[in-house]
């Protein structure tokens, strides 16, 4: 075993993990969650099923749709869409709801950094991307839209339903939504894995 594929393995298992718990950070701090975390959030309230439950079915929901996509899982794709829910549920059982402005900040703040490196570490071990980011990626390679729309339409569609059945949505949302992209802008360069092979990856996790 090389040890470019030992990191890239140790980055995928890392990234994913703490993706997870990042998300359970931005959930303790009270301020609103990320679109696909909205939707998770309403669906868990709903159904009574943990959030981390929800999450990991929502993941394997979205990969069933890269079937008429003609998209290819890597196994990072699959790792992600078993392990963010159950990380998330150990970031939930960890750590305690904010409540005060300066704690909810803080928790919120420390979240999105963490996810922000979380995704550069596992998009950069180049092992396949999310359930998520295929989704938008292969409607684009497939139907030719833009990235940026059927992202955006994605998001958008996501996030309504998961306000609609009670997720929380609020200033953490808008932040996530204006500050997510720039963040991983700068980690992933940094935690980028060279291969040999170029292999898909993109956007952030999800």
């Amino acid at each position: 075993m090389s040890w470019n594929f030992l990191r890239r393995v140790v980055q995928l298992l890392a990234g994913v993990f703490l993706y997870g718990f990042a998300i359970a950070m931005m959930i303790r701090a009270g301020m609103g969650v990320s679109p696909w975390d909205v939707l998770s959030q309403g669906t868990s309230l709903q159904s009574g099923l943990p959030f981390g439950l929800v999450t990991n079915l929502i993941g394997l929901g979205v990969l069933l749709l890269w079937i008429p996509l003609r998209q290819r899982p890597g196994a990072g794709t699959v790792v992600n869409a078993l392990a963010v829910g159950p990380s998330a549920e150990v970031g939930l059982a960890l750590l305690e709801p904010q409540t005060a402005p300066a704690g909810q900040i803080a928790m919120f703040s420390g979240g999105l950094v963490l996810l922000a490196v979380a995704t550069g570490l596992y998009i950069g071990a180049r092992m396949g991307p999310g359930p998520r980011d295929g989704l938008m990626t292969g409607a684009h390679a497939r139907f030719g839209w833009p990235v940026w729309a059927v992202r955006t339409g994605v998001e958008v569609t996501v996030l309504a339903a998961g306000w609609m059945l009670g997720g929380s949505v609020g200033i953490g949302t808008v932040a996530f939504a204006m500050l997510v992209g720039p963040l991983v802008n700068r980690t992933l360069p940094l935690l980028d894995v060279r291969t040999d092979r170029p292999t898909a990856s993109a956007g952030r996790a999800g």
